[in-house]
């Protein structure tokens, strides 16, 4: 079973207040930490530490783009 997290513990993991980069998508929190696009705790317009749900339509790329990444917890 994954561990959940709240918004606020998600929002923490942002690339700036603690090393660990996340981001969530769907329930599932990712860790996007190793990507050289996800640098800093920013990718493009996009922010780490928050759930990307309602972004991905914007984004060049599908939902498939999480498979690459760990899961690390569910956001509740």
């Amino acid at each position: 079973m994954l561990k959940p997290y709240t918004k606020s513990q998600l929002a923490l993991r942002n690339g700036q207040d603690r090393e660990e980069i996340w981001c969530a998508f769907k329930g599932v929190i990712y860790d996007v930490s190793a990507s050289r696009l996800w640098r800093n705790g920013h990718h493009y317009e996009h922010w780490a530490g928050q759930d990307l749900t309602e972004e991905l339509p914007d984004a060049p790329h599908t939902e498939s783009v999480f498979e690459r990444f760990p899961i690390v917890g569910t956001l509740l």
